[in-house]
């Protein structure tokens, strides 16, 4: 039987839904930051006619961190998309298959990504490479971004694995 949340969500243990409210908590901040740095922009821009200068360098930045850490907790909460006309028509033990198949590839997929952007990231920190920018960011802080992001990915999907484990026992 899956552990529930209480949003009557399936979890996999309280260190899930821990680390869950971390990401839900960051995602927060991030947003609430970035929505703060678009409206002074735009208020800067409107009434002085000056310009932040380094608000669209940040505002991508943090536009990768939420779509990264959306993602995850999309995948979460089951609110990705998915096809299922054909799937509600298989039953039920092949259903859990292919879903742990599913998650078995994304799963790799992610880990290879987070093992790959984490050498790019080394990369540019070895070499001391600068975003050509106003802030003149050193490349391996955003790239960070994304290691961080597959890494969170993979940890929901071991969570969704787990889940699916404890469906196919009960069956």
């Amino acid at each position: 039987m899956d552990i529930q949340d209480n949003k009557g969500l399936a979890s996999a243990s309280p260190i899930f839904d821990g680390f869950a409210k971390v990401i839900q908590v960051a995602t927060g901040a991030v947003l609430l930051a970035l929505v703060l740095l678009v409206c002074t922009e735009v208020l800067m821009r409107s009434l002085m006619n000056l310009s932040l200068g380094f608000a669209e360098e940040v505002t991508g930045y943090c536009v990768v961190m939420l779509t990264f850490f959306g993602a995850a907790m999309a995948l979460r909460s089951n609110a990705l998309f998915q096809v299922s006309f054909i799937y509600a028509h298989i039953p039920s033990r092949i259903q859990i298959w292919v879903h742990r198949l599913f998650i078995l590839m994304a799963l790799i997929t992610c880990l290879i990504l987070a093992w790959k952007t984490q050498d790019l990231m080394f990369s540019s920190l070895s070499r001391g490479k600068f975003a050509p920018t106003v802030l003149r960011t050193p490349l391996w802080i955003p790239q960070l971004i994304m290691p961080i992001g597959f890494s969170v990915l993979s940890i929901f999907l071991i969570e969704k694995l787990l889940l699916s484990a404890r469906k196919l026992k009960d069956l």
